[in-house]
């Protein structure tokens, strides 16, 4: 069958976006695979797979599959190409819109500027509910984070101290000196298959710039080192916070440009504002 879709980025981490409302779609997770491959598909960090809503309150329903050919709950800056892909396909005429997701419902806007500001919801911090396994493990207070040791099998044995948060997928972020020599590639897989992690976790490595800018480094599960993490830019701009870190709104630099995430604390939800940009339009074969 032919299969039209966009290739489409939010700073940097790049999508292929599919309306499976006009065409049939229905695929393994090794066809998403492949379709993901940057060799033999067309290449993307996540695909994202727009559907009509279950819900009758809400506009669309969307998916998310990372390259790996999983599906997962939550990806923010994919939060952002889909407003712009219902948009500009003519899907919708709304600014803002409501839209199903694994773990929840999020409400994106248009702004008038061209970005794209996403209401995630508020993040979870109880470490069951992330999910993350706790059970004997040291954890002690900065701020008004915990810190878990995490110790995992790198230059002999060593151990990292993480702030667990779910943005509606889990997170372990914790601080470097440095972005650019922090060791991503090298602990971000061990980070990933944590035995703590029972769904295992993106890893983030953030730097403090200064109270209002950090530059961050995220190895996304199920996809590995993005040039941007939406939902990674959120879960380090709520744990720098609630360290006693940053204040609020916080400027986040990834490789792929840079997003804008406000938070004003435990129970309020995490803006994300960023840019979303179509790259092109096309048709493959599956």
């Amino acid at each position: 069958m032919k299969l039209k879709f966009t290739k489409m980025h939010g700073a940097g981490n790049d999508f292929i976006v599919i309306d499976a409302i006009s065409q049939q779609v229905d695929f393994s997770p090794a066809q998403w695979q492949r379709l993901a491959d940057r060799r033999f598909g067309i290449g993307a960090d996540q695909i994202l797979v727009v559907e009509r809503a279950q819900n009758a309150e809400c506009d669309f329903r969307y998916r998310i599959f990372n390259n790996d050919g999983g599906e997962v709950e939550q990806c923010g800056n994919g939060a952002r190409a889909f407003v712009k892909f219902v948009t500009d396909k003519g899907m919708t005429r709304q600014s803002s819109i409501r839209v199903e997701t694994m773990k929840g419902v999020i409400t994106p806007r248009l702004e008038t500027d061209g970005t794209i500001t996403v209401d995630m919801g508020a993040p979870v911090l109880e470490t069951a509910l992330v999910p993350f396994d706790a059970a004997g493990l040291g954890g002690w207070a900065e701020g008004r984070d915990t810190l878990w040791p995490l110790p995992i099998k790198y230059q002999g044995g060593k151990t990292v101290f993480v702030s667990v948060v779910s943005m509606g997928n889990p997170h372990a972020v914790q601080v470097v000196d440095d972005v650019d020599l922090a060791p991503v590639q090298e602990t971000g897989p061990l980070i990933e298959a944590h035995a703590r992690f029972p769904n295992k976790v993106n890893a983030g490595f953030m730097q403090v710039v200064d109270r209002q800018h950090v530059r961050l480094r995220v190895y996304e599960r199920g996809a590995g080192e993005t040039l941007a993490c939406g939902t990674g830019a959120c879960a380090a701009v709520v744990a720098g916070i609630r360290r006693g870190l940053l204040d609020s709104p916080v400027r986040v630099s990834a490789r792929g440009g840079e997003l804008s995430i406000a938070w004003e604390g435990d129970g309020q939800p995490v803006m994300l504002s960023g840019p979303a940009v179509t790259v092109f339009d096309g048709e493959i074969t599956v």
